[in-house]
């Protein structure tokens, strides 16, 4: 019988150089890879993914427009990893864990969306949350986040690691960005929430390499819910999941580590509080993990059947 065929187009950049590490020594698929004489011809590349049963798509957003338009053989699935699908009809949003039968639906999808790194985080919080009632869709929510600088893909990248690479313009080991309050993962945060309307978003880039942290601060007087029922109804939400993990809220640590996750595919949840009835909850991944390739591979493994690796 043979192997299910895989094309990553786009396995030079950050993500898809994970994804095929990931992949290259399973003996249950087939990796397909362009011939380097031919990597700037397009017609090789629509050989590949028509020949592919998944394609894997590890482009901006243009790009992986076009690939999708390149696609005539309607046995050929989609696995994008751009932002380009995220939040399109027709398209699976690629967090099994969302919620009951997400998993199920990226199993027979013929066209899955790959999540954001930071609005895995967020979502994987609020989602339950929204759907318990305990967090109206219109709450007025604000999220922060902190990634290693691999989060801003290959550029950034090689402006840390390579040497004679010219500096990234906005120098420095900590950076604010996104301050025009658009980020490109909102509509995604928003949508699958929960929410009624965009979130806060305030992203955070710093010189650590992957590892990423994101929170959502609470006034539950505001709210109308308590620490413990929010932390309640995260650990219903999740039971069984294997890579989602809710973590006690007593004996909880006090300092987190953004890359104490980093090369794994799990996503740690916390819900802090204090005596003035505020709520810190904090999501804690790998951002080309879960937050990108590993997430990836666990949609793969959901579309073809494998076992988790």
């Amino acid at each position: 019988m043979r192997l299910p065929r895989i094309f990553i187009d786009g396995e030079a950049g950050t993500t898809g150089l994970q994804i095929r590490s990931r992949l290259e020594h399973r003996n249950d698929i087939e990796l397909l890879s362009i011939d380097p004489a031919r990597r700037k011809d397009p017609q090789a590349r629509r050989e590949l993914l028509n020949a592919a049963d998944v394609a894997i798509l590890c482009l901006h957003d243009d790009l992986a427009r076009e690939a999708v338009g390149l696609i005539e053989n309607l046995s050929t699935r989609i696995l994008d990893a751009s932002s380009a699908h995220r939040v399109a009809p027709d398209w699976t949003y690629g967090f099994p864990e969302l919620t009951a039968g997400q998993a199920e639906a990226v199993r027979v999808a013929t066209r899955v969306s790959n999540p954001g790194c930071y609005a895995t985080g967020a979502i994987a919080l609020l989602r339950p949350l929204t759907e318990a009632g305990l967090l109206p869709s219109d709450f007025p929510v604000s999220v922060q986040g902190f990634s290693g600088y691999s989060g801003g893909g290959r550029a950034l990248v090689d402006a840390h690691e390579v040497p004679g690479t010219p500096e990234h313009p906005m120098g420095g080991h900590f950076k604010s960005y996104g301050l025009t309050l658009n980020h490109k993962h909102v509509p995604e945060m928003q949508r699958y929430g929960g929410l009624s309307t965009p979130p806060i978003f305030a992203p955070n880039v710093g010189d650590w390499r992957q590892g990423m942290i994101v929170q959502i601060p609470l006034h539950l007087r505001q709210l109308g819910a308590t620490a413990h029922e929010l932390h309640a109804a995260l650990e219903r939400h999740y039971s069984g999941q294997a890579v989602v993990r809710v973590q006690p809220m007593e004996g909880a640590p006090t300092i987190l580590d953004p890359q104490a996750l980093q090369d794994t595919n799990l996503l740690d949840l916390f819900v802090y509080a204090n005596d003035h009835e505020q709520a810190l909850l904090v999501a804690s991944l790998d951002n080309l993990g879960k937050g990108a390739s590993g997430a990836a591979v666990q949609n793969l493994e959901l579309m073809l059947g494998l076992p988790s690796a």
